[in-house]
């Protein structure tokens, strides 16, 4: 079908037609119209062309036809109307326009509205032209002016409606471009505002450089600030140091002038105890001489001969010790071999006095021999008396004890301890003077003198061996009256005739006090002070009983002694005598009791098996094992105490043990299975459910000990390379 192959050629024509990319309803064949319906009638204007020619009369064309106006520019007129023109329709054949005259005054109305429909297709052309959006490209050479054809209403209709389409296609465009501007103008908004950002981080990021690079320089002057200061302070340093130097210098140089004046003293001191001590010999020998002379033995008893050649001994040493005397008169201290010959002569003298004694005694004796038989028979008769009533008493004694234990100590250990009771009061009584002084120099001495005695034992602990050998030189020499330097004094027992019997009870009492306090604490601490203690008792035996004195008044179970409580005794005086504690606030714990009282114990365990290893003496301990094996066998002698007698049983074995199972062995393991099967169920007995500790502790311990048959050396025993160290 023809028509229909028209169809597609048209509408490509219009797809390519100058007017734009215009879509014309595809419906036309749906309706039944003919592709050239419009194109076959009467052409006449219809009421939509008004939208196209806007000034066009209202009066409908009666004939439709086709005129072409050529024009020459925008602002002239038509000048002629071809009555032959022709122009194609959408068919593409010619159409031919009447000119009848009233036909002509009608063409002249719509060549007017033409004119100007034509100019407002240029603006809106040029429009086209300005707008970004158009695609339509100008010829490099001018283009003909446009023709308009008055077409038929069909075709006059389709061409409003490309005309509309285009304007709203134009609208469109606008509003295109507008939406297109108002993204860009957002897009260079958020661009610009982006790069702000981006500039507002360089600037940043240009500040946070500067920052660091000034920190940077501020932490290098800092740091040469710091090493500037360094060096000045370790110049200063090195400087305090050199001063520090110069000043220990100075320092030894002044204690060694001091030590030379001291010993310059000292030598002046020493000559003027020699020379008093040589005046007090030529006194003493001659009071022993003029025992000598004839004419004072007027009741002696033996021959003039004998008498003579004493008398002339005596007047030879008395010359001897007269001839040293003068020696010192221009002023000069008498010589160690000055003193040695006086001395001499000063024993000689007594040798004399003795001999003449021995010999006045010999024949007194020979006289009183016949006395003496007599006295002798009276006195048999009165000892078989006493013989016969100690007898009776010795079996009473003896009919008790198979009965029981005894229930206090025997007559020689309590003899024992009357004499150091009695030897330490005596030493008490001797330095009254020095120990209530009046004046302010004796006092300054007393208080010197108490710390060189005190400080260093309080010093003792589990120190090397030549620290503690340090502290046992300086014991020594203050008890030999010698001087030793106690808070920067020099002070020595010498400078007072009381001076050794106070720092040998103050020494003592401290030794004990050490045990009550130190050892108490802290065990191990028992062997070095025991130790020390054992040495000043081996060289100073007065200081030795003083200690034994010191720990029987207060720990009477170290004779063993359990002191009676006596008609009239006030009850915190019993318990004083016992060794507790009383004060305003009362009587001490049970547990503070006990333990003071180990401590004291443990102390006395190690005393009697340390020997001092630096003395020149050689023999045994002075106060050994045999003083402990008497105390455990006297403890097993005595009824047993609720909770002190398991408690000092344990203390005691566990220090001093070891040391007498290898000095008694066998007969030690005889006394420790006795301890178990015999005497330990009497404790047991006598020990409430509370203080059953201390029996578990000496339960296990003697059980281990004979399941094992061996005693384990105490902790902290001194061993042979701590005296190396």
């Amino acid at each position: 079908m023809p028509s229909e192959n028209l169809r597609w050629e048209t509408l490509e024509a219009l797809k390519n037609s100058p007017k734009g990319k215009v879509t014309f309803d595809p419906y036309w064949s749906q309706r039944g119209e003919h592709i050239l319906a419009g194109c076959k009638e009467t052409l006449s204007l219809s009421s939509q062309s008004a939208v196209i020619l806007e000034r066009i009369d209202s009066l409908s064309l009666k004939k439709s036809s086709f005129l072409d106006l050529s024009t020459t520019g925008s602002e002239e007129s038509p000048a002629s109307v071809s009555s032959s023109g022709s122009t194609a329709d959408l068919g593409g054949k010619p159409a031919t326009l009447s000119s009848t005259p009233s036909q002509k005054n009608q063409q002249k109305d719509i060549l007017g509205s033409l004119t100007k429909l034509n100019a407002l297709q240029q603006v809106s052309h040029k429009e086209k032209d300005e707008s970004p959006e158009t695609d339509v490209r100008e010829d490099s050479s001018p283009s003909p002016p446009p023709a308009i054809s008055l077409l038929s209403p069909k075709a006059m209709e389709t061409a409003g409606c490309i005309i509309r389409f285009q304007e709203a296609q134009r609208e469109k465009a606008k509003a295109a471009l507008r939406e297109r501007q108002a993204k860009q103008e957002k897009l260079v908004e958020s661009v610009a505002s982006a790069e702000l950002e981006h500039l507002k981080r360089f600037e940043e990021l240009r500040e946070l450089k500067q920052r660091q690079e000034s920190q940077t320089i501020r932490d290098m002057d800092d740091r040469e600030t710091k090493e500037l200061m360094g060096r000045h302070e370790k110049l200063k340093e090195e400087q305090r140091h050199r001063i520090k130097i110069l000043n220990l210098r100075v320092r030894e140089l002044e204690q060694q002038r001091l030590r030379e004046a001291e010993q310059e003293k000292q030598r002046q001191a020493e000559g003027r105890e020699r020379l008093r001590r040589l005046n007090s010999i030529q006194e003493e020998i001659l009071q022993l001489n003029q025992l000598l002379e004839p004419s004072a033995q007027t009741d002696c008893i033996l021959p003039p001969a004998s008498l003579v050649s004493h008398s002339s001994r005596g007047n030879q040493l008395c010359s001897q010790v007269s001839e040293v005397v003068r020696k010192t008169a221009e002023g000069e201290f008498p010589s160690p071999e000055d003193m040695d010959a006086a001395e001499q002569a000063l024993c000689e003298m007594k040798s004399v006095i003795r001999q003449m004694q021995e010999e006045a005694a010999r024949v007194q004796e020979q006289k009183k021999v016949q006395q003496q038989e007599e006295e002798r028979r009276k006195q048999e008769a009165l000892q078989a008396q006493q013989e016969a009533q100690k007898k009776a008493e010795q079996a009473a004694k003896e009919k008790a004890q198979k009965k029981g234990l005894q229930n206090s100590a025997e007559e020689s250990t309590m003899k024992w301890y009357k004499e150091l009771q009695d030897a330490a009061a005596q030493c008490a009584q001797s330095f009254q003077q020095l120990n209530a002084p009046k004046d302010s120099q004796t006092k300054k001495l007393k208080l010197e003198l108490q710390k060189a005695a005190t400080i260093p034992v309080s010093q003792i602990s589990t120190n090397s061996g030549s620290q503690l050998k340090e502290i046992f030189d300086k014991i020594d020499r203050l008890l030999s009256g010698r001087a030793v330097v106690s808070g920067g004094n020099s002070v020595s027992t010498s400078q007072h005739p009381q001076g050794l019997e106070f720092v040998s009870y103050k020494l003592a009492e401290k030794f004990v006090k050490q045990g009550e306090e130190e050892v108490a604490c802290h065990h191990e601490a028992a062997f070095p002070i025991g130790v020390v203690a054992s040495g000043i008792w081996e060289l100073h035996p007065q200081v030795g009983d003083l200690i034994l004195a010191h720990l029987h008044k207060k720990c009477p179970y170290a004779v063993p002694h359990y002191p009676p409580m006596k008609d009239g005794t006030p009850v915190e005086e019993y318990q004083k005598i016992l060794g507790y504690r009383v004060d305003d606030s009362g009587v001490e714990g049970q547990d503070s009791f006990l333990k003071r009282m180990s401590g004291m114990i443990r102390l006395y365990a190690a005393v009697i098996q340390l020997k001092w290893p630096y003395n020149s003496k050689q023999g045994s301990v002075p106060h050994g094992l045999n003083h402990g094996w008497r105390w455990l066998a006297q403890m097993l002698n005595m009824e047993p105490l609720a909770d002190i007698t398991a408690t000092l049983l344990f203390d005691f074995l566990e220090v001093c043990g070891n040391a007498l199972m290898k000095q008694y062995q066998g007969q030690f393991w005889k006394l420790i299975l006795l301890l178990k099967d015999e005497y330990f169920p009497r404790i047991e007995a006598v020990t409430s459910t509370g203080e059953m500790g201390s029996v578990i502790r000496l339960k296990h311990f003697l059980e281990t000990s004979l399941q094992n048959r061996q005693i384990s050396p105490p902790k902290g025993q001194l061993s042979s390379g701590f005296w190396r160290s």
